[in-house]
């Protein structure tokens, strides 16, 4: 049983113990690249379409080349393949923009030299072990707390340089924001705005259960659409439940009936405490749960939406 697997863009597997990225690779030096995580389950990359459209839409945001999704879909099947069907796994789908290829003397740049010094990008699909903290948090919950991200919900409108609704490799801030927690005796974060209103988790979508409701922060807030919230709405509205993208305060998370993060590997953990105020597993917890793995599955493997 193998416990890496890298697969390059070209469909060959690596060996995942040798070495892959240059030193002057722009991904590695400035963060400037995207990825995507996915759970592999059951020997499927689970949503893997919404996975790849959300790969192509944060590579359009940084101006990388438009990635080729048919080579990509390739990769991450022959990465899921040799991963195989009896354990779960985290995917990871890696896009940088390449080596660092700037001249340096400009005033002798010929056009075929500016033709070979455009950056060829870095592109790899990766499969992990999903962590240890995974299973906990989808069986006991995750205690939480509050951070302000110091910015307005208006900022990505109004800068959308600022990328905020691109998955980039820039996640300094966000681990920093995850240590900080741990150091309060937390295991993750909800963002807010300098409004008070909620935005989302360093890794995570925000998702409020009010009745029979199921409420999000919309995108134009500046989060990160989510894949699993996607799903989980998808599934839900069938089974009768209203789904809304509307904006929420900080208050909404104490007087709703629950609080969940959504992500691709850990799918749904329940809030348990938010800055130190227990919140207790409301009635239909497992049917939540239910939802999101049900939501998942049928978003299916490659081809299927």
């Amino acid at each position: 049983m193998v416990d890496r697997v890298l697969v390059t863009l070209d469909g060959a597997v690596q060996d995942p113990d040798a070495p892959l990225l240059f030193a002057d690779d722009i991904g590695v030096l400035r963060g400037d690249g995207v990825f995507e995580s996915v759970l592999v389950r059951a020997g499927d990359a689970c949503a893997i379409e919404f996975h790849l459209g959300r790969l192509r839409r944060s590579a359009q945001a940084l101006d990388l080349p438009e990635p080729e999704l048919g080579k990509w879909r390739d990769a991450v099947e022959a990465a899921t393949k040799e991963w195989g069907t009896d354990r779960e796994g985290l995917m990871r789908l890696v896009l940088t923009r390449g080596r660092d290829t700037e001249l340096s003397a400009p005033s002798s740049v010929t056009s075929g030299d500016l033709a070979a010094a455009v950056p060829v990008p870095t592109s790899y699909v990766l499969v992990l072990p999903v962590p240890l903290r995974v299973q906990k948090a989808r069986t006991d919950g995750v205690a939480v707390v509050s951070l302000s991200r110091g910015i307005s919900v208006d900022l990505a409108q109004a800068a959308p340089w600022q990328l905020l609704g691109a998955k980039t490799l820039s996640y300094a801030t966000n681990m920093a924001a995850l240590r900080f927690a741990q150091r309060m005796g937390a295991d993750d974060v909800i963002f807010t705005s300098t409004e008070n209103r909620v935005l989302e988790g360093p890794r995570s979508s925000v998702v409020i259960v009010r009745d029979k409701q199921l409420i999000t922060p919309p995108a134009k807030n500046g989060v990160l659409p989510g894949v699993t919230q996607r799903a989980l709405f998808a599934e839900a509205e069938k089974a009768g439940w209203k789904c809304s993208y509307e904006s929420l305060f900080t208050a909404d998370l104490l007087t709703c009936d629950s609080v969940w993060l959504l992500s691709s590997i850990t799918l749904a953990a329940r809030v348990n405490s938010l800055d130190g105020l227990r919140m207790m597993a409301p009635d239909n917890a497992a049917e939540i749960i239910e939802l999101v793995d049900r939501g998942v599955e049928r978003a299916g493997a490659i081809g299927d939406w």
